[in-house]
């Protein structure tokens, strides 16, 4: 166990690329990883898992086949298991995201997006 705190904005300030989510931290089998996102996303779901996206910093929109969330600083959101979703970010947004480890960012979709999942900032 560490004796410091994790600094977010600290850790954040470390890297500038988009969709590459960074892990900050572990608890049992989950990672909480930092990503900077603009733009929009590809199309995706996870079969296995929920997916949480917590906004650290301005505002995104979850896009949903049939509906869309939209999310500002300080707001979260849990997107169910195998539910197709898509980030969209007009302006660069902070985000956490919380999952089990080893969960790829594209889901089931891959492609140029997919980030690895092992790298720590």
């Amino acid at each position: 166990m560490s004796d410091t705190a994790i600094n977010l904005r600290d850790k954040l300030a470390r890297f500038s690329d988009h969709w590459s989510p960074r892990v900050v931290a572990e608890m049992n089998d989950y990672q909480f990883k930092l990503a900077k996102v603009q733009g929009e996303f590809i199309w995706h779901a996870h079969a296995d898992t929920d997916e949480v996206f917590i906004v650290l910093d301005g505002e995104m929109t979850l896009e949903f086949r049939d509906k869309a969330v939209p999310l500002a600083a300080g707001e979260m959101y849990v997107v169910p298991k195998g539910v197709e979703h898509r980030p969209v970010a007009p302006q660069e947004c902070c985000i956490m995201l919380v999952e089990p480890r080893g969960v790829v960012n594209t889901g089931d979709a891959g492609g140029t997006y997919t980030a690895r999942n092992d790298v720590w900032v």
